[in-house]
């Protein structure tokens, strides 16, 4: 595989690790606007008995070549770097710049929603339900507030099967999944104190439900694709709801630092939210940037294509 290839999958790693570290974005809406989707979930499907078999024999070669390793490693690759290294600037951005950072997400992911949209061969009754089932989804998992869970292993297990499925659906944050399940500050306390029994236990239901939803997901793609497809657009649409810049904070939680941070907010329209914090609803840098994302996603279309006819 070429260089050139290997660092463009690292930076399409790199931009759903980014996706990863933001309540409210999904690594699956980045791994579908830049055309990794489907290949993704195949290679993670790849993870079955028959790459146990290959490595239990030592057919490390063969393993790679089955699981598609060239195309995995350097996608997780980027993931990693973007979630250890970005995290801080993500999490900076958010706090400084909210209005400016959720306006580019909006932008983006409407215009990664009108292009997913494109490759739904054919719009009929089922496809036209798939999206509404997936919008109503989307948008209840936005709204819906945290309940209180025990912390045996077992939902330990079943709250990183749950997060990991949800991180690769697009329009659906699996770190606002872990909030609704009421883990998200148990697994990050347990992240910064290094606590591996717990880390370990939350891994493994990650990677029992990663491998398990993957052939799901392959499944349908194959035999029910403008059905999923459909499904997946409705995720997305629904997701705006929770990245709309100009929110009025309802309810609070305690993060793994003990800071109050937002869990339950409602929308409201930027006249509002000037009067309720007096604060500047910067609209037209809002605008700008709305604008910015959703020309990025056009612009990478666009390369897509030129690259495919010059090929």
């Amino acid at each position: 595989m070429k260089f050139s290839r290997l660092l463009l999958l690292a930076l399409k790693g790199c931009a759903m690790g980014m996706a990863d570290v933001v309540p409210g974005v999904s690594g699956g809406t980045i791994a579908f606007i830049s055309g990794i989707y489907e290949e993704l979930i195949n290679s993670i499907r790849r993870f079955d008995f028959t790459a146990l078999k290959l490595l239990c024999k030592g057919q490390v070669s063969k393993l790679w070549h089955y699981v598609n390793g060239g195309f995995l490693c350097p996608v997780l690759l980027g993931i990693a770097i973007a979630i250890f290294s970005l995290a801080r600037l993500m999490t900076y951005l958010l706090t400084h710049h909210p209005i400016a950072i959720w306006s580019f997400f909006f932008g983006l992911i409407v215009a990664s929603a009108l292009l997913v949209s494109r490759e739904i061969g054919r719009w009929d009754l089922r496809t036209v339900l798939s999206l509404i089932v997936g919008v109503g989804v989307a948008w209840w998992i936005t709204i819906a507030s945290p309940a209180e869970t025990p912390e045996t292993w077992w939902f330990v297990m079943l709250s990183g099967a749950i997060a990991i499925c949800a991180m690769i659906l697009p329009g659906i944050s699996g770190a606002f999944i872990l909030l609704l399940m009421g883990k998200y500050q148990y697994i990050m306390q347990a992240v910064g104190d290094f606590n591996i029994p717990v880390m370990a236990i939350f891994a493994i239901g990650a990677a029992a439900g990663i491998i398990s939803f993957s052939h799901l997901l392959s499944w349908l793609l194959k035999h029910w694709h403008d059905v999923t497809v459909s499904l997946l657009m409705g995720f997305m649409v629904g997701s705006l709801n929770k990245v709309w810049p100009w929110k009025e904070v309802i309810e609070t939680y305690l993060d793994s630092h003990g800071k109050a941070q937002p869990l339950v907010e409602a929308n409201i329209s930027p006249a509002q939210f000037e009067l309720l914090t007096g604060r500047d609803a910067e609209l037209w840098q809002a605008a700008a940037l709305c604008m910015a994302g959703f020309g990025i996603i056009l612009g990478i279309e666009m390369i897509a294509k030129l690259i495919a006819k010059n090929k």
